[in-house]
């Protein structure tokens, strides 16, 4: 085993690493709400609908009540991404080096790319950095890569990432080209002109779509930010914040469940780290509600849910194995997936703050840099319609997407559906942007890791 760091709990220097961690993904949430605002205020801006001002402060509510709103499920679809020894340790070793290499990398491009206008997406700089740590813990511990990287997870986040621009580019496209025919009022095919504000309908949608995409936004963007501070406080804290404060009738169903996952496991658990799982599935198997250590339960439990996800992605499993392995998961969860009300309310607070500020340069590009003409309300709104629609969807489905590509992808729809087409150069540095994100963050956060856990 090689030695990492070791933050011993209430420690002065624990508090000081949680300190400096809390720091870090406030700063992150707070730089992923200016960075991502622009999105939702974007077409309110440039058409004159609503003062600039007004706008982000608006969005900024609405992203507010979108984080309280929301679930958790992206919050722990993306933490999942972590292999099981660093998501939850027992000591609290792993969780600093694995803290600044992922809040240090998301942070550090996000500003990179909002200081050149660019329009890049927060989600894809945390999936980039949680990978890089799972690979950084791979090499750390001379560990194969199939072996300790949670692949099937990986590759249905980034399922999402892929599907969801399409999505926004083909659905606004549509629903623009649908409104052309049926909507024939003139001024909303038009770029705005001074600073004349549209007609009550027209700025009255476009209000509507702003408020939809910042709602969304909050409710998709805020459960990554309570995943980000649920990792900090139980990574440093594990003692304190391990297990839900709801745990105790969920505890008492852990000893039975283990007992059905471990033949499951031992049988199908061919890549993952089957010795891991099975020596925690039987640790499970004695549990004893009375003596329960709260750490180490955790780390339980995921190294058992960890094996259990080897059993549902292995093609010899039959589907009724796949199912219990699926079944017996759901029952682990709530033990220890949950988040604070006062976690949800500072995810919030960072989203709705940063929010208010920082909106300028994406504004600009998303409004006359797109497309080889400037930004229609019709093309803002059917964008915004469609990008509002998909991040519900899939804030509610567990699954993280972009806003930042979403909407950007749906306005370069309606730039084809209008007959303008795409500018060439703007759409090359942001498919830059896009195809460079992952690999960047991926090799900064696993050197980080590595370099910091030795």
């Amino acid at each position: 085993m090689v030695p990492m760091l070791h933050f011993a709990p209430y420690s002065a220097l624990s508090i000081l690493a949680l300190a400096t961690c809390f720091l870090l993904v406030c700063v992150f949430e707070f730089v992923n709400g200016f960075h991502d605002t622009a999105n939702a205020v974007a077409t309110v801006i440039y058409t004159h609908s609503l003062k600039p001002k007004v706008a982000v402060i608006w969005s900024g509510m609405m992203n507010f009540i979108g984080v309280l709103a929301g679930g958790i499920s992206v919050a722990y679809g993306l933490v999942e991404l972590l292999p099981a020894d660093v998501l939850s340790p027992p000591n609290g070793d792993p969780a600093v080096p694995m803290l600044i290499a992922l809040f240090g990398t998301a942070l550090a491009w996000n500003l990179f790319t909002w200081w050149f206008g660019i329009p890049n997406s927060s989600s894809h700089c945390v999936i980039g950095a949680l990978i890089g740590v799972a690979i950084g813990d791979a090499f750390l511990h001379a560990r194969g890569l199939g072996n300790s990287v949670d692949w099937s997870q990986i590759w249905k986040v980034l399922r999402a990432l892929a599907i969801s621009p399409i999505l926004g580019l083909v659905g606004a496209g549509l629903l623009y080209t649908v409104m052309k025919l049926v909507v024939k009022d003139p001024e909303l095919y038009v770029p705005p002109q001074g600073e004349k504000p549209p007609h009550k309908f027209v700025r009255g949608l476009l209000i509507l779509t702003c408020t939809g995409v910042s709602f969304s936004h909050g409710s998709n963007d805020g459960q990554k930010s309570i995943g980000l501070i649920m990792l900090t406080i139980i990574g440093i804290l594990p003692a304190t914040f391990a297990l839900s404060p709801n745990a105790a009738p969920h505890i008492a169903q852990i000893a039975p469940q283990a007992v059905i996952a471990a033949p499951l496991i031992e049988k199908y658990d061919h890549d993952g780290l089957r010795d891991e799982a099975i020596a925690s599935a039987a640790r499970l198997q004695n549990t004893d509600p009375e003596k329960v250590v709260p750490s180490m339960l955790r780390a339980d439990i995921y190294e058992v849910i960890a094996g259990l996800k080897a059993v549902s992605n292995n093609a010899t499993a039959s589907a009724a194995e796949k199912k219990t392995a699926k079944d017996i998961s759901a029952t682990l969860r709530p033990t220890v997936e949950y988040a604070p009300w006062w976690v949800r309310l500072l995810s919030a607070l960072c989203l709705g703050l940063g929010t208010m500020i920082g909106y300028k340069r994406i504004v600009h590009t998303l409004g006359e840099k797109i497309g080889n003409t400037h930004l229609t309300p019709a093309q803002g709104a059917s964008a915004e319609l469609v990008g509002a629609g998909l991040i519900a969807t899939a804030g509610y489905t567990g699954l993280p997407v972009s806003t930042t590509h979403i909407i950007t992808a749906g306005i370069a729809g309606t730039m084809i559906g209008s007959g303008s087409g795409i500018n060439p150069k703007m759409l090359t540095k942001i498919a830059l942007a896009w195809i460079f994100t992952l690999p960047i963050t991926i090799a900064i956060a696993a050197t980080l890791f590595y370099v910091m856990s030795m």
